[in-house]
């Protein structure tokens, strides 16, 4: 028996302790700690290969790992069956019956349950109501858009009551206006009910959209873990400053304090100087990364400011791209090319993309709140 009293906090529903993967000799998953609130919905979010639908296997009981604990609402379900553990799954290919009804479909981890047929009749109205399709229980699968087919998926999923819903790329095999719909649908869904919710995505957007809380995961490691805004706002290593969003990335050093108190000045490698927030207690010479978002960056015309002040880059303008809210603009420093994007004004007379031309000398600034300095690789 294991003491459980370690891992338990009062509001915990899930616990990964120590949880690592081999097949063979090749580690899928290493070392993952993880921690799931009651009523949470927690993103695991990285590129393909980078071990988080492997986890996500091992939280349902399709794998077991190689060592570590998983526990779910205070029972270890290590080795544990995956009909024995109280989840409800969501795949990205729906897996629903072909041939059996809409309701039929719903009802069937209920059946299995051995749930009386009243009760399960009635369960199956209200998680088809959840999920706004309570007048289609009579229709087939094939008779169902791809939006509604994902949608009977997450009733089936709901109806057993799970202590947890997993949802492995729930979204993806959806066009990208129908994506954008069903996030919302799923979060409100998952916040009306009171549900403890495991995402496994690489989306950058379906994670900042929908999670409490996002689990960064890369080469079977957790990279870093926090909330939406943390994970994009202060990224901690190149990967998750460049794999969240776009940035503009500068390899330098930590230079020596500011005129200011509290500031800091950063040597890029290719020369210019940025004057940014000693929030870490920086050390001069400390080798780091320079992060800056591109819609941190301001642009102006070449004269507008001297290009020898600090969080200044002089730069010529290779590519306009107008998107519709926002513009895009491609600049070739010395540093190399950057990104720079800037929201259009819908009511200015002058947008700002017919305000520059390509080939334009221009300079970019920002404030010493847009940088991010990120660990050297």
């Amino acid at each position: 028996m294991h003491d459980h009293s370690k891992f338990q906090h009062n509001n915990t529903v899930l616990q990964l302790s120590g949880v690592q993967k081999y097949f063979g000799t090749v580690p899928a998953v290493e070392n993952v700690d993880l921690t799931v609130g009651k009523n949470q919905l927690v993103t695991l979010l990285g590129p393909s290969g980078c071990g988080k639908t492997t986890t996500l296997r091992m939280i349902a009981g399709f794998e077991f790992p190689t060592s570590g604990q998983i526990i779910i609402d205070g029972k270890d379900v290590t080795y544990l069956a995956p009909n024995k553990r109280e989840i409800g799954i969501v795949f990205q290919s729906y897996s629903l019956f072909p041939h059996l009804r809409v309701s039929d479909n719903v009802a069937y981890g209920l059946k299995r349950r051995g749930v009386e047929k009243e009760e399960r009749m009635q369960r199956v109205r209200e998680a088809l109501e959840l999920v706004d399709l309570g007048k289609y229980g009579d229709r087939f699968p094939s008779e169902l858009s791809g939006g509604q087919q994902q949608r009977v998926a997450l009733a089936r999923a709901i109806v057993i009551r799970p202590k947890i819903l997993l949802l492995d790329e729930p979204l993806s095999a959806l066009d990208a206006k129908l994506r954008q719909r069903m996030r919302f649908e799923i979060r409100h869904l998952q916040r009306q009910i009171g549900m403890t919710t495991v995402l496994v995505t690489h989306d950058q957007e379906e994670a900042l959209s929908m999670s409490d809380h996002i689990v960064v995961m890369n080469k079977g490691n957790v990279e870093q873990e926090g909330t939406p805004a943390s994970i994009y706002q202060k990224p901690r290593t190149s990967f998750v400053a460049s794999f969240i969003g776009e940035t503009n990335l500068f390899h330098g050093h930590i230079h020596k304090p500011a005129h200011a108190e509290g500031f800091m000045l950063f040597k890029a490698d290719c020369g210019f100087e940025a004057c940014i927030r000693n929030n870490d207690r920086l050390e001069p010479g400390r080798r780091v990364l320079l992060s800056l978002r591109p819609e941190t960056l301001s642009i102006s015309a070449r004269e507008a400011i001297r290009p020898d002040a600090p969080n200044v880059l002089g730069g010529t303008i290779l590519g306009i791209n107008y998107l519709g809210a926002r513009t895009v603009f491609e600049i070739k420093t010395a540093t190399g090319e950057l990104l720079v994007s800037v929201q259009n004004d819908a009511g200015s007379a002058r947008e700002v993309h017919n305000t520059f031309t390509e080939g334009q000398e221009i300079n970019l600034s920002w404030t010493p709140d847009s940088c991010q300095i990120v660990e050297a690789d």
